[in-house]
């Protein structure tokens, strides 16, 4: 009798359309499929919500992985520079590091849910010898159209959140457009006072440690209505009705996969 332990069959849901139509699209392909969320501590409620519709939806526990310690304490760590897209540490601590201590040296098969019509994503690739990272909706020829269609007829839908935001992950994600730091101070205010927080002015060297690229969020909220006025002026250009139809125009521009797909 071997003792070799049995694959693993893992999938993260982050909260995110993508992910939750893969979960639903493999339900019933892999059976033994193990199934996770990495919780940051910093998620919206919106997600939260919708990663316990899936949990119903699948029939099975989502083990919530933890890094067991907050955003504040690797803020600290890196001297309360902020995360950007060239120094994702958030993503790595908050996400990756859980993650591969949750897989330790089981022989893995991670499903992760780009699509065809993604060709310039590539997601998150262990460097760890014992995970196999695929990718079903490029095998299958699976594109946006297709996603949309799998969670309707589930019945799941869409997450509350992309009434006015494009993206799951942190409230404070810096990948957020502008308009949906607007959304984020109208839907959850309090999350947004907590996001202004973090913000820094380094007296001695003049620099700024701002989430949205050349201005504090104060400076972005006190021209709002100009934001939003540009919202709806590239919606009627992109011949749209609302920032839903934005949102799967643009949802595809280099934010961290392992966070919102």
């Amino acid at each position: 009798m071997s003792d070799k332990k049995p694959v693993r069959h893992l999938l993260g849901l982050s909260g995110g359309k993508d992910s939750a139509a893969l979960a639903i699209y493999l339900r019933d392909k892999v059976p033994d499929m193990e199934y996770f969320f990495a919780d940051t501590g910093a998620e919206l409620p919106e997600t939260l919500a919708f990663v316990d519709l899936m949990a119903d939806y699948l029939g099975k526990e989502i083990i919530r992985l933890n890094a067991g310690r907050d955003f504040d304490y690797y803020l600290k760590l890196h001297s309360n520079y902020l995360p950007s897209a060239q120094q994702r540490w958030c993503t790595i601590n908050l996400k990756l590091k859980p993650f591969e201590q949750f897989v330790g040296e089981d022989a893995v098969i991670s499903y992760v849910g780009i699509r065809a019509d993604e060709p310039q994503r590539e997601g998150y690739i262990s460097t760890k010898p014992n995970i196999t990272t695929c990718f079903p909706f490029k095998d299958d020829g699976l594109v946006k159209a297709d996603i949309l269609r799998i969670l309707d007829d589930s019945g799941v839908g869409l997450p509350k959140y992309y009434e006015w935001r494009s993206r799951s992950g942190c409230y404070f994600c810096f990948y957020q457009r502008k308009i949906e730091w607007v959304g984020l101070y109208e839907n959850h205010p309090e999350a947004f006072e907590k996001a202004k927080q973090f913000e820094k002015f380094d007296e001695k060297t003049g620099k700024r440690y701002t989430w949205s690229q050349g201005e504090s969020l104060d400076e972005l909220i006190a021209r709002k209505e100009e934001i939003k006025a540009r919202s709806v002026l590239d919606s009627k250009q992109k011949k749209s009705k609302n920032l839903m139809d934005i949102v799967f125009d643009e949802d595809d521009d280099g934010g961290c996969l392992i966070c919102m797909k």
